[in-house]
C-alpha cells in the first residue's frame, strides 16, 4: 500500500460531544498523534456548559454547534458538515490507537464494494483484568441483539467509517430529531439497507467504562432507548419483512453495494 494512495483520500473525524471537556481533551490529543493524518477533525457542540468548545478550538478541530438536543441530532450535523471521502466517527471518551486512522483507510481501500465499517473497542479504565472480557461481553451483547432486527452486522458508535457518498445518500431517513434513538444503531438500519456492512478487527480504539459506572435507572434508559431504535423502524422493518426485502435485493443486485450477507461467527470475533 503505497503513502501517495492513502494520502490522496480525503478523512474527516466527527466526535459530538457535550460537557466533555476533560475526556475530550484526550481524545483530541490521541488523534494529533495518529500515524495518518485526518484532514479535518469536526467536533461538534451540542449545547455544552463547560469547556468543551475552547479545548477543541485549542486542538486545532473544527467547531460544529448543534442546539438541537441528543446524540442523533449532533451525530447527524457532524456528518453533513464533513467534507472528507471517508467520515469516521467516535465518542468524546474514547482513545484511537496510533494507527486507528491508517488502518480504517487500509480497510476501506482493501474493499471498494464495502460502504460502512465498524469495529471493536477495549475499556481504557476501570479493573485493567476486566477491561477486555467485559468489553467483548457488552459488544457482544449489542451484536447479538441488534444483528437479528437488522438481519446483518450493527454499527458502533464508539468505532465507525462510511463513505461520505453513504450519509448523503441516507441522511434524509435517519432519526436524528428523535433523542431517544441510539444513533449508530439507527444508521445501521439505513445504511445497511442499501450498502454493506462490514466488521474489521484490529482497528484500535479504547473507550470509557462509563456505560457501568452509571446508576441503574442511567441504564435502564439505554435498554430502552435500545428497544426504540428497533421499534421505529416498525412495521416497514420488521425482520421477516426486511430479511425478505434485503434477500430480495440482494438476488437482483440492486443495491449501491453487494448486499450484506447474513453475519456469521467470523464476522464477530
Amino acid at each position: 500500500m503505497s503513502a501517495p494512495a492513502r494520502t490522496a483520500v480525503r478523512v474527516s473525524v466527527v466526535i459530538p460531544a457535550k460537557n466533555d471537556a476533560e475526556r475530550l481533551a484526550s481524545c483530541l490529543a490521541a488523534l494529533a498523534a495518529q500515524s495518518l493524518q485526518a484532514h479535518e477533525v469536526i467536533v461538534v457542540d451540542n449545547g455544552s456548559s463547560d469547556g468543551t468548545a475552547r479545548v477543541a478550538r485549542a486542538a486545532g478541530a473544527r467547531i460544529v454547534p448543534c442546539a438541537e438536543p441528543g446524540i442523533p441530532a449532533a451525530s447527524s450535523a457532524g456528518y453533513d458538515a464533513a467534507t472528507g471521502d471517508l467520515v469516521l466517527r467516535l465518542d468524546a471518551d474514547c482513545l484511537p490507537q496510533p494507527e486507528w486512522v491508517e488502518r480504517v483507510v487500509a480497510a476501506f481501500a482493501d474493499a471498494p464494494d464495502v460502504g460502512a465499517i465498524t469495529g471493536g473497542a477495549t475499556f481504557a479504565d476501570g479493573p485493567r483484568w476486566l477491561r477486555t472480557p467485559l468489553a467483548a461481553v457488552y459488544l457482544g451483547a449489542y451484536v447479538a441483539a441488534s444483528a437479528p432486527a437488522l438481519g446483518h452486522l450493527p454499527l458502533f458508535g464508539s468505532n465507525l467509517a462510511m463513505r461520505r457518498r453513504v450519509w448523503h445518500d441516507v441522511r434524509a431517513h435517519v432519526h436524528r430529531h428523535d433523542a431517544e434513538v441510539h444513533d449508530d444503531l439507527d444508521l445501521a438500519f439505513h445504511v445497511g439497507e442499501r450498502h454493506v456492512i462490514r466488521y474489521r478487527r484490529g482497528l484500535g480504539m479504547r473507550m470509557s467504562m462509563r456505560p457501568f459506572g452509571d446508576d441503574v435507572g442511567s441504564f435502564g434508559v439505554r435498554l430502552t432507548r435500545g428497544f426504540r431504535s428497533v421499534l421505529v423502524h416498525w412495521p416497514r422493518d420488521f425482520p421477516p419483512l426486511r430479511w425478505a426485502r434485503l434477500i430480495v435485493r440482494r438476488a437482483a443486485g440492486s443495491q449501491t453495494d453487494r448486499m450484506p450477507r447474513p453475519h456469521r461467527r467470523a464476522d464477530l470475533a
